[in-house]
């Protein structure tokens, strides 16, 4: 995905920036190289980047040790959002082969191979400065512009989720996108590792327009717990306060400077569900959270 202690460089149309682990246009970027239980199909790349202490504290990916439930968690909800700031350069080159970020993503389709990223990823930042989370329902890939909501459907038992593509990756083999933790499991690959799978993009106007019912229904209000400026700082702040919520919860990036790590819950539904949020987070010691709608 989009997520230095690296023997690599990545040359891109701004300059020469070295790999973040693996990192494209902004200090993110997965090689999309998990391996399967017991098997061993990392690349020379995936070895040089992961091995030493440096970014990653982990050398090779993995799965969460205690993951909450994430086959409840909801498909990402397609919105109309500005392409980032970071990750969108007209092309990038990643160990010699160059990519070039299509200016649209109207009608795309793709077949081929999904992988999916981890415990080793996250919390880190993603190509477009947000903090990876493996329990979103998030994606990466090559090509597509950031953000895309593309529709992922697993070739072999029909499953299907929505994910919004927000890194850049995979960079291993033949493969076309790289789920979070969380999309791979509601796909059922998080065991085998890979998956055979279609890509669609979706357009978030015509989508909604189809779909209302839905948009209200996941209304956009969020609990802000705190503004952090060390992402560390917040990701471990996010695990503690998913163990007091069902809700899902993110941290998102600011643009600015200094960079601010904001740690929420959400998205929740207007009314009992936000109240009862409201709660729980009163009930530690964190506080009355900041009500955000977006």
């Amino acid at each position: 995905m989009r997520r230095g202690d690296v023997a690599v460089r990545l040359v891109a149309l701004a300059g020469i920036a070295l790999l973040a682990g693996c990192s494209v246009g902004g200090g993110g970027g997965v090689f999309g190289a998990h391996s399967p239980s017991g098997q061993s199909v990392y690349t020379l790349q995936d070895r040089v980047t992961s091995s030493g202490g440096g970014r990653y504290t982990q050398r090779v990916d993995g799965l969460p040790t205690n993951p909450p439930d994430v086959s409840r968690i909801p498909d990402a909800i397609p919105r109309v959002e500005p392409r980032s700031r970071q990750g969108n350069a007209a092309q990038y080159t990643v160990f010699g082969e160059t990519y070039r970020v299509l200016p649209s993503s109207q009608g795309f389709v793709q077949t081929g191979i999904a992988s999916w990223y981890g415990t080793k990823f996250h919390g880190h930042l993603t190509s477009n400065g947000e903090v990876y989370d493996m329990y979103a329902m998030t994606a990466a890939h090559t090509t597509l512009p950031i953000p895309t909501y593309v529709r992922v459907t697993n070739l072999d038992n029909q499953r299907q989720v929505i994910v919004r593509i927000n890194d850049r990756g995979p960079f291993v083999g033949q493969r076309v996108i790289d789920l979070s933790y969380a999309a791979a499991y509601r796909l059922g690959i998080v065991q085998t590792g890979t998956g055979r799978v279609r890509v669609e993009a979706i357009d978030p106007v015509a989508w909604q327009q189809q779909n209302p019912t839905q948009v209200t229904a996941q209304s956009s209000v969020f609990l802000q717990v705190a503004a952090l400026a060390d992402a560390e700082a917040a990701a471990r702040l996010q695990e503690r306060v998913r163990g007091m919520t069902q809700a899902p919860v993110r941290v998102l990036s600011s643009q600015g400077s200094p960079r601010l790590y904001r740690v929420q819950v959400g998205p929740l539904a207007e009314g009992d569900p936000v109240q009862a949020a409201i709660r729980q987070l009163e009930a530690s010691d964190l506080g009355r959270p900041l009500l955000v709608r977006q």
